[in-house]
């Protein structure tokens, strides 16, 4: 078993804890946003440390959900971690993924959002980065998608 670890670093307009708050919410207001792309987000547990979340995919999706497993929330330093358990690219060559995502303050009174993530790979797998561009690509659709909403809706999540 290996670990590769990939980090990506990503500026946005909205202010940190604002981005993190709608994070917090995404089972309900991503659904709502990308319908096409996500049918829902089931949620098991509080929402907190430990809970579950599957996120179902539309038809022509890659994949039909993924479940992930919530391990850190700490709404002081708008940082969250959690690891990918189950579904998409979990099988014979990835045990799991662990993904940290951290909000910071940036200059323009955006954010900078850090992510990094663990793909845990079984046995002689190498994992390079144009293995997981698809995944990358997504995620920074999806981001790009809430960021419209929340300048489009002012008082959404403030």
């Amino acid at each position: 078993m290996g670990v590769t670890v990939f980090t990506d670093e990503v500026t946005g307009p909205i202010p940190a804890a604002r981005i993190f708050k709608a994070i917090l919410d995404s089972h309900n207001l991503l659904p709502k946003l990308i319908p096409d792309k996500i049918k829902s987000i089931q949620v098991q547990g509080d929402g907190g440390p430990g809970s579950i979340k599957q996120i179902n995919f539309a038809e022509d999706a890659p994949f039909k959900f993924v479940k992930h497993r919530i391990d850190v929330i700490d709404k002081e330093t708008f940082m969250c971690k959690y690891t990918l358990i189950e579904g998409g690219i979990i099988g014979d060559k990835i045990e799991k993924v662990v993904e940290t995502v951290k909000f910071e303050a940036s200059p323009n009174e955006g954010s900078i959002c850090k992510i990094t993530s663990e793909f845990h790979t079984i046995g002689d797998f190498q994992l390079k980065e144009e293995d997981v561009k698809i995944g990358k690509e997504m995620a920074l659709k999806t981001s790009k998608v809430v960021e419209a909403y929340l300048l489009e809706n002012l008082n959404a999540y403030a």
